[in-house]
This record gives C-alpha cells, structure tokens and sequence, in this order.
C-alpha cells in the first residue's frame, strides 16, 4: 500500500470541533508537524475533510 506524508500547514484556531478531532486522529500535534500513514481509504477521507489546513505529499 502506497505511502503518504500529512503536514500541518495552518493553523487549528477557527475550526470547527469536528476538525480538530480529525487531526487528532490523523496523529498531527502541532503546525508543520507531519506524519507519514498509509493511503487507506479511511485516511484519504479524512485528510479531505481538512485539506485547508495540510499539505499531502506521495512517499
């Protein structure tokens, strides 16, 4: 399974609860703090729902 590289690019502040929580779940702590997880499709929607505030990159 393919790999993928999550990056917090802005800030949390403004969220909505949800959000937050789905980063948390990501495993991402802080800003441009980056975990590396593979592309499932549980993960892919995720990162989809926050996709303004990280950066994916393919590994």
């Amino acid at each position: 399974m393919a790999k993928i590289r999550i990056t917090q690019v802005k800030s949390k502040i403004g969220s909505t609860l949800r959000q937050k929580r789905t980063l948390e779940a990501l495993g991402i702590k802080k800003l441009h703090n980056h975990v590396e997880l593979e592309a499932t499709p549980q993960i892919l929607g995720m990162v989809s729902k926050v996709c303004h505030l990280v950066k994916t990159e393919d590994i």
